[in-house]
């Protein structure tokens, strides 16, 4: 995964991603300032914790958590959208970098056999030219030192965005979309399942139902940010 972050850094400029000044030699994407200002929400060191709270009763999970809190306004929004629309895949390999070293010292994380990132529909891959979810997984797994795999769940028909939509249209929107294509290369394996922010839940959720399929497996969430909590 190094050949990533030297990539990264040879094509993107030299500047904060959050306040856009000037990083110093030992700075990476966002500098120390912006970084430790960012809302963490520490999630990873409970097995409660309010991502935990969304699925409750809704999905078998093993864990979940996220590295930020997403609000309206704030320094994470503005990292997500970059990362998502401004051709910033080096934020979500930035800060799964740093979310990995998080996870790789939880006690509810650390297990995790091999991450797997929320799929995009080929044709918006195409469009926007990656996956934000992957580019996160990416750097997840270069610090918990676990592949990566983008194979077995695939996303099988195009959706409307969910910015703007109720949670029944959420669910509605993302229903039965997802299935997996090997159910047993991963048979007994616990899957880090990832995505860039969770707000209803309802696109893991449905990531988790076609997951369920294989033998064995433990599932565990985790995300750049969730928003509300």
């Amino acid at each position: 995964m190094m050949f990533l972050s030297d990539f990264f850094s040879l094509i993107f400029p030299n500047i904060c991603a959050c306040c856009g000044n000037s990083l110093f030699k030992h700075e990476e994407v966002i500098c120390n300032f912006c970084e430790v200002r960012l809302p963490k929400t520490m999630y990873h060191h409970g097995e409660e914790n309010p991502v935990t709270e969304i699925f409750r009763g809704r999905s078998d999970i093993f864990s979940a958590a996220a590295s930020y809190h997403f609000n309206k306004g704030n320094k994470v929004q503005f990292l997500v959208h970059q990362l998502k629309y401004k051709n910033r895949p080096d934020i979500g390999f930035f800060l799964g970098k740093r979310y990995g070293q998080d996870l790789r010292d939880s006690p509810f994380f650390k297990s995790a056999d091999v991450i797997i990132p929320v799929p995009l529909h080929k044709k918006k891959k195409v469009k926007r030219g990656y996956n934000q979810s992957e580019q996160f997984a990416n750097g997840l797994a270069w610090s918990m030192k676990i592949p990566v795999d983008i194979t077995t769940l695939d996303k099988t028909k195009a959706t409307e965005t969910q910015t703007k939509k109720s949670r029944f249209k959420r669910w509605e929107n993302v229903k039965e979309i997802f299935t997996v294509t090997d159910k047993e290369t991963l048979k007994g394996q616990h899957i880090l399942l990832v995505d860039d922010v969770i707000t209803t839940g309802a696109t893991i959720e449905s990531c988790v139902i076609a997951l369920q399929v294989i033998d064995g497996v433990r599932i565990s969430i985790a995300a750049i940010a969730a928003t509300g909590h």
